[in-house]
């Protein structure tokens, strides 16, 4: 159980009040305290999950003794409980302690003074009594009475949650979801907190349920169950499941005991569940038959075609283009919605820039975006005209969400969305219901790279429909055809193992056999620390890049920048130790977009010094400071997901190809690594697992029926 309490048999039990909070996680997790114990005069350093505990607070501590080689004795917490004080000193230390705001040190002292050691029962149940002291009138004494009570139901639901076996910080989580409700709900349904939530999964709510005494083949079980599959569906891309898959998946989760079948059927009656040609939660559906409606009323939309002169691209323009790319232009001249696709060395960037140019002289309004920061920017630098991030573009807000919505349309005349095989159905139908109804779209994308993160295939979804018009450039120009990178992308593509350069050959493009993940990490390290700098002239750190299929495994994003990190950058200053430390000269990515400072998942820096808070991080031009709670949103970026790489691109790519990732490797990720790099792409690794890579598009189709929704609009 994530977030569990470890207690054995020589733990011991302490009761005291807190006098010091010394320090506090950034995640308000674990905390170190100085405590003073009721029997005795001297203080005692505790450490561990302390939950949200402050200053004067009274605790019953399970744990341990144990002497720290730097702070020496103290106790290490494995379970923390408040408990009510029951002496007059200590009623005047909880009273004033902040905890209730209607009462100051002053106050808490004339209570004490007056109701002794009886204040909290008084205050409880009878606060009318409150107003014989001094000061306190009616609304006063509520107040009062208000927020001890529900100080009391704190305490006891934060007892019964870590009778549970929860620690204190996901316990306060429950806490502050529920309130004085937090026992009752979880009693009468524990299944509500894998939903209701955040760090809790279906299997904690489970090991929850049977030590409340839920039975195996309980009704509540296996509606939890279903929902909880629908959910782990729309993470793995699908936007519904046909009904036998759910039902085998959740046999398999469970066991078939359970009544599922009848619960599935309450589901469906109850409409928290709807059948429309699979089974899809009704929100999500909601928002697919929106996407389509959506896509379908641009389709509709009445345009004016914009007139081209016959010399208007070669003369206007100012561009040389082959027959396909002035074929796109001219569609996008034409029609409200076009889709822009095509794989490597195309021309997709030289076919932007001249419709991008081909709206802006005919005075169009144009506005560009992508997925990702990285994204918009080499649209930026491609179009030499300003791009953002959608979610930018959209006015996203972590609580309120998007600001630009049908009620308050974006501005502009024509929209160019780049690397659209990255956006998930969410994002898609935020950003048509900002686009105002006669705005043309040029959607630009490659569909055979990795779908979205999200739920959705939006971009294959659109051409499969037929309903959208579609230019796929098909011409690899002469530029590119030299290059072996792009010739291995098609190869891929077709199947066929790409043919490797021999290390004494001028290539861009190197298979390297290595037998074991080992052996492997130690290749890519010899290859980063000099073979690629010494013979290609390219940085260590800014030019290449390590993209893996899975965060585990000894080739794996997390082991392989711990190497890389002590191989690159050995002796530079600790900013932050942990499980994972960062010094002065690393590498590290943005793992989420941060909308004040203005930096995106994806986004790549270094980390340039240390401050007073953190440290400070330079992105491209621009330098930023990190507390410790912003460190937490940064990764060390020597290695990296080839998901997180979409819409990037880098001078120079390793990329580790073993059977220890046998489960993630297919075409798409293949070729969508292979894509990313410029100059340079090292393939490193084990034959089997390179063609089970090449070979394997079982894991390419996702349930979603936006197509089929498209086409019946015909």
């Amino acid at each position: 159980m994530s977030d569990k309490t470890h207690i054995d048999a020589s733990s011991e039990t302490i009761e005291g009040t807190v006098k010091r909070v010394l320090f506090r996680g950034d995640d308000d997790r674990f905390a170190v305290a100085l405590l003073a114990l009721d029997d005795q005069t001297d203080v005692l350093r505790i450490a561990g999950e302390l939950g949200g505990l402050g200053d004067g607070d009274r605790v019953r501590l399970i744990g341990r003794y144990r002497q720290d080689a730097r702070f020496g004795h103290q106790f290490k917490v494995s379970a923390c409980q408040p408990i009510l004080p029951h002496t007059e000193s200590g009623l005047i230390a909880y009273l004033s302690s902040g905890r209730i705001p209607s009462i100051g040190p002053k106050l808490a002292q004339r209570l004490v003074d007056y109701f002794s050691t009886e204040t909290l029962d008084i205050i409880i149940h009878a606060p009318n009594r409150l107003c014989e002291v001094d000061g306190i009138g009616p609304k006063r004494s509520k107040e009062i009475c208000e927020q001890v009570t529900d100080q009391v139901f704190q305490r006891d639901a934060l007892i019964f949650l870590q009778g549970l076996e929860l620690g204190p910080a996901l316990a306060n989580r429950i806490w502050h979801r529920y309130h004085e409700q937090t026992i009752h709900l979880v009693r009468e349904n524990p299944y509500r907190l894998a939903e209701e939530v955040g760090g809790i999964g279906f299997k904690t709510a489970d090991q929850i349920a049977q030590t409340l005494g839920f039975s195996a083949d309980s009704p509540i079980r296996a509606a939890a169950a279903l929902i909880h599959m629908l959910g782990r569906a729309l993470e793995d891309g699908h936007v519904y499941l046909p009904k036998p898959e759910l039902v085998t998946r959740v046999e398999k989760l469970i066991g078939d005991d359970a009544p599922i079948g009848l619960e599935l059927d309450r589901l469906i009656e109850e409409g928290r569940l709807i059948d429309d040609g699979g089974l899809y939660l009704k929100t999500v559906l909601a928002t697919e038959i929106e996407l389509a409606e959506q896509i379908e009323g641009r389709l509709m939309a009445e345009i004016d075609p914009l007139q081209l002169d016959d010399d208007f691209i070669d003369n206007r323009l100012g561009l040389s283009l082959a027959d396909e790319q002035q074929s796109a232009v001219e569609l996008a001249s034409k029609h409200p919605l076009l889709i822009l696709t095509g794989g490597p060395g195309t021309g997709k960037t030289t076919t932007v820039r001249a419709i991008q140019k081909m709206f802006a002289t005919a005075g169009l309004q144009v506005t560009l975006a992508a997925p990702t920061g990285r994204a918009s920017r080499r649209l930026a630098e491609a179009t030499g005209v300003t791009a953002s991030t959608i979610h930018r573009l959209l006015g996203y807000h972590p609580v309120e969400g998007f600001r630009h919505d049908e009620n308050e349309p974006l501005e502009g005349d024509a929209f160019i969305i780049d690397e659209v095989s990255m956006l998930d159905q969410n994002l898609a139908i935020a950003l048509m219901r900002a686009i105002p109804s006669r705005a043309r779209i040029v959607f630009v994308g490659d569909s055979d790279q990795l779908p979205s993160v999200g739920a959705g295939n939006v971009l294959s979804d659109l051409m499969a429909s037929g309903r959208v018009e579609t230019m796929t450039l098909t011409t690899v120009h002469r530029q590119a055809n030299d290059s072996q990178i792009v010739t291995s992308a098609y190869q891929i593509l077709n199947g066929q193992q790409p043919d490797s350069g021999q290390p004494s050959e001028e290539s861009d493009f190197f298979i390297v056999p290595a037998d074991t993940p080992e052996r492997a990490a130690e290749l890519i390290e010899t290859m980063i620390k000099h073979r690629i700098p010494n013979r290609f002239e390219l940085d260590p750190v800014e030019d290449i890049q390590v993209l893996t299929p899975m965060h585990r495994g000894v080739c794996g994003a997390n082991r392989l920048n711990e190497r890389l990190q002590m191989l690159l950058n050995p002796d530079g200053r600790t900013v932050r130790k942990g499980p994972v430390s960062y010094r002065v000269g690393d590498k590290v990515m943005q793992q989420k977009n941060d909308y004040q400072k203005d930096v995106f998942n994806g986004d790549v820096g270094r980390i340039i010094a240390q401050s007073a808070t953190g440290a400070v991080i330079r992105f491209d031009q621009r330098v930023i400071e990190y507390d410790r709670e912003g460190l937490d949103r940064i990764g060390l970026a020597y290695a990296c997901s080839v998901h997180k790489s979409q819409g990037s691109e880098y001078p120079a790519v390793i990329v580790p190809v073993l059977t220890e990732h046998w489960l993630m490797l297919q075409r798409n990720l293949l070729y969508t690594a292979v894509t990313r790099g410029k100059q340079l792409v090292i393939v490193v690794g084990q034959e089997k697992a390179l063609m089970r890579a090449i070979r394997n598009t079982d894991g390419l189709a996702r349930y979603t029926q936006l197509n089929h929704r498209l086409r019946q609009f015909q």
